[in-house]
């Protein structure tokens, strides 16, 4: 895996608080950043989800089974 720096300015208050507790910024911005990447890539599945609703909205359950059964049978 190939990586790049980020930087970000925090206050001195915080950078000794991460000092007193042994934190490492580095960690805690990786998971922040891996976590709001998690939700952005949700917000927009669910995006797409709603698009497709009324679409799936008119196939009927019937349609829905005789496509199931189809599929196990082969």
């Amino acid at each position: 895996m190939e990586y790049t720096t980020v930087s970000a300015k925090i206050p001195r208050e915080i950078k000794k608080k991460l000092d007193e507790f042994g934190i490492r910024p580095s960690e805690v911005i990786r998971r922040a950043l891996y976590e709001e990447i998690k939700e952005a890539e949700l917000r927009g599945l669910k995006k797409e989800a709603e698009a497709v609703k009324p679409i799936i909205a008119k196939i009927s359950s019937e349609v829905v089974v005789k496509s199931v059964r189809e599929d196990r049978e082969r």
